[in-house]
């Protein structure tokens, strides 16, 4: 077990020996020869506040339910696949996983979950995973959405090279050998040519409560069938004409063994192998055979792939009798997806937001595509970690989006500075400080860590507050600014509110205040002033403007796509709001994809695309608190 200190320590565990006994049956005896020290096995990504209770932290650090873990740890106790080599004799770690999207669309959270816990598995039992784009059907698959996954995988924090090399795979690599594979299942009599139309092939596949009925073709012979396969090969036929079928059962009770298509005539380019080929394997019979050649020991799939693991099972076992591969096979795991309320991840859903301009784009920070998430300004360690504390299971279940948004404070809370930011600007005139005079303020530029120094600001006699911050007639437990009453400028002075003036319809135009020059924040006389309101500012005459974009949930509904809902009913009008704001003047050295806590307000993040210097464009990732339906 000499990977157990390092996965250990990723789950949580500080100390092993305060292990319970159950942990300490599920994880095994720690080896005696590892020295333990609390402060340097801390989880990289459990950055909790500084006024987290150790309640909260305890289960915030507690290992989240994945039973995948177990089965893994089993396979190792019993060197399941132990003591094996590829084809040049390298020998191969004992858990080889593997993300293999298709190349048809952008990715989204649901895919973040399954990267995390691909990549996180292989990286937390010593093995590797390796990044594969099943590319087996070329009218929908782009060189685009190649690229924009290889990028969001390593955005995410991960990669698929080792000492042995870059494990980076197309299915359209390994094209020949299916192929081949193809024509042995054929002369072995396990598949034959299909040349039924696709309407008689789908009448005569029965349903789930009728068997369904033997192709006339079924009992061609394999010389017939191999030769029709090679002429498809040729491009003699036209797309749909004829099909490869495995010979399996067609009275079957799983739908999927009733000898289901594992090849198709395509006459199409393909991104990577262009007009070489015009047949191309169906995914049920290439993702299989994939994993087998690239000697993946633990599959992971959702669970709408569990009924098509028999047929995974039947093909390799078919194949290895063949000589093709080894024991032991590949196994197929499947987990349940990410269902996150108040979101949708359907492909052709997501196509639609963008295609009818509801949103601005795939990257829109509304968006659950991970280069949404990403400029909206989500952090890699905080998937990880919402990806961590969400767990693995095995059956389906809604994952509240406030757990994603809790990680993102998580993390965001111990890396951003702060800054001071007013969304809504009200002008405030202090009617008796000095005309043209200003006077240094300063501030933490993070609360938890003085070693990171402080951030200087002026106050001036014309400041910009929040519309909030003035009432004119003060409600019942209003503290902050109305007439007679006494604030502190946070970080400045103690100011009195004196009135207010007014423009032709009645709305406030300017507040006024008198300050008391000895009560300044920091100094021996601002203990004499006991105030109850505490307001931000900036000083108009030094502010930077900038646009601020208040993004919300893109849905009102938490689940605004269940049960054949229509989801854009579940819109929610309020999911972006563009104001002008005004921000310190510290901020305008602020970079791109550069992230801050704005005061009050929440997190913010410079937006990666339209924030230029001297323009800043921030994007509000999330509130403080999770105010949402409250």
């Amino acid at each position: 077990m000499q990977y157990a200190p390092s996965w250990l320590r990723r789950r949580g565990f500080l100390n092993p020996l305060k292990l319970c006994p159950e942990q300490l049956a599920r994880y095994g005896k720690m080896p005696d020869t590892f020295t333990y020290h609390q402060h340097n096995t801390k989880h990289p990504m459990s950055n909790k506040p500084k006024n987290d209770n150790a309640a909260n932290a305890a289960t915030a650090n507690a290992p989240s339910s994945n039973f995948l873990r177990g089965i893994i740890e089993n396979d190792l106790a019993e060197h399941k696949h132990a003591n094996r080599a590829d084809k040049s004799g390298q020998p191969l770690p004992p858990v080889i996983t593997r993300f293999p999207p298709e190349p048809n669309g952008y990715l989204h959270i649901g895919h973040a979950k399954s990267i995390c816990l691909n990549f996180g598995l292989a990286r937390d039992f010593g093995g590797r995973c390796n990044l594969r784009f099943d590319d087996t059907n070329p009218t929908k698959e782009e060189q685009e959405y190649v690229d924009t996954i290889i990028d969001s995988v390593k955005w995410l924090g991960f990669d698929w090279k080792d000492e042995q090399g870059e494990h980076l795979y197309f299915a359209s690599d390994y094209f020949d050998q299916l192929y081949a594979m193809a024509e042995y299942l054929i002369t072995a009599g396990h598949a034959y040519v299909d040349s039924q139309s696709p309407d008689d092939m789908q009448k005569n596949r029965g349903n789930f409560g009728e068997p369904g009925k033997n192709s006339p073709f079924r009992d061609r012979p394999a010389e017939e069938s191999l030769d029709m396969f090679r002429r498809m090969k040729a491009g003699e036929f036209k797309d749909g004409e004829h099909i490869v079928r495995a010979k399996i059962d067609m009275a079957s009770p799983n739908m999927n063994m009733r000898d289901p298509a594992i090849y198709r005539i395509r006459h199409a380019h393909h991104h990577r192998t262009g007009g070489k080929w015009c047949v191309y394997p169906m995914y049920d019979f290439a993702h299989p055979l994939e994993d087998a050649i690239e000697n993946i020991t633990h599959s992971l799939c959702t669970l709408e792939f569990q009924d098509h693991r028999p047929f995974y099972d039947w093909v390799l076992a078919r194949l290895a009798e063949g000589g093709f591969f080894t024991k032991p096979l590949p196994h197929q795991y499947e987990f349940a997806r990410l269902n996150l309320t108040y979101a949708i991840t359907s492909k052709r859903k997501l196509l639609q937001l963008v295609e009818e301009n509801i949103v601005d784009g795939w990257d829109d920070p509304r968006m659950p595509t991970i280069v949404g998430i990403r400029r909206r300004g989500y952090t890699p360690e905080s998937i990880q970690l919402f990806a961590e504390r969400i767990g693995v299971a095995k059956s389906d279940s809604w994952i509240d989006m406030s757990t994603l948004e809790g990680a993102l404070r998580d993390d965001l809370d111990e890396k951003a500075p702060r800054a001071t930011a007013v969304l809504r600007p009200l002008k405030l005139i202090i009617d008796n400080f000095p005309e043209g005079e200003t006077v240094d303020c300063s501030a933490p530029v993070h609360p938890h860590h003085p070693e990171r120094g402080t951030r200087n600001f002026p106050i001036s006699k014309e400041l910009w507050i929040e519309q909030e911050d003035f009432m004119e007639v003060p409600s019942k437990g209003y503290f902050r600014l109305f007439p007679g009453n006494k604030v502190r400028l946070r970080y400045g002075y103690v100011v009195e509110c004196v009135g207010a003036d007014k423009d032709a319809d009645g709305n406030i135009t300017t507040v006024h205040c008198t300050y008391f020059a000895d009560s300044k924040s920091g100094t021996e006389g601002s203990a004499n002033y006991k105030v109850k309101g505490n307001i931000h500012w900036v000083s108009a005459a030094h502010a930077l403007e900038a646009e601020v974009r208040l993004y919300d949930r893109l849905f009102s509904d938490p689940q605004p796509d269940a049960g054949g809902k229509d989801f854009k009913l579940a819109l929610n009008p309020d999911s972006k709001e563009i104001v002008k704001a005004f921000v310190e003047p510290g901020v305008a050295a602020v970079q791109p994809n550069e992230k801050l806590q704005f005061e009050r307000h929440g997190y913010f993040v410079a937006d990666r695309v339209d924030s230029k210097a001297g323009k800043p464009v921030f994007n509000r990732v999330v509130t403080l608190k999770d105010g949402w339906g409250k």
